[in-house]
């Protein structure tokens, strides 16, 4: 399978921005210190975001970044193929040159698996996934964790 770090990644980010949005515009440094990210590969990603309608930007004091739908409206393809990354888990890439250009024995399974991870990631919205508890508690967490390490910071 080819979803790599980025694809992980995004759908991450994209998550507890969905989760935080309420608050108003989410500072990406916030989502990295929470999820334990590089801030600079979520710059990456983000633009990539931005630039498929799925997140906005704000700049100046405030800004940060809001989705550019609704949480039910991202599904988790979306933000997959927004950031190039793919689900195809074929040798060939769907090409059908998988054995000395020619299909492999194998490739119709694989091509069918591939497919139906595609279809299962088209019908999860961001929406979905934060209405399940264990998102809920795990965001939670990570908030406590954060305001605790900026408590620590500020106290003398």
């Amino acid at each position: 399978m080819k979803l790599t770090t980025k694809g992980r990644y995004a759908v991450t980010a994209m998550l507890d921005l969905a989760i935080q949005q309420s608050a108003g515009s989410v500072c990406l440094s916030d989502i990295a210190e929470r999820q334990e990210i590089s801030l600079s590969y979520l710059e990456q990603l983000f633009g990539r975001l931005r630039k498929s309608g799925l997140v906005e930007s704000t700049r100046g004091p405030g800004g940060g970044y809001s989705l550019g739908q609704t949480p039910e409206q991202v599904s988790i393809a979306a933000i997959i193929s927004a950031v190039d990354e793919d689900v195809d888990i074929t040798r060939c890439s769907g090409n059908e040159n998988c054995q000395q250009n020619t299909r492999c024995l194998t490739h119709d399974l694989w091509s069918d698996l591939s497919n139906k991870i595609q279809n299962y990631l088209e019908d999860i919205s961001l929406g979905d996934l934060i209405k399940r508890q264990s998102v809920q508690t795990i965001a939670a967490r990570q908030d406590t964790v954060l305001l605790k390490r900026r408590d620590d910071i500020v106290a003398p």
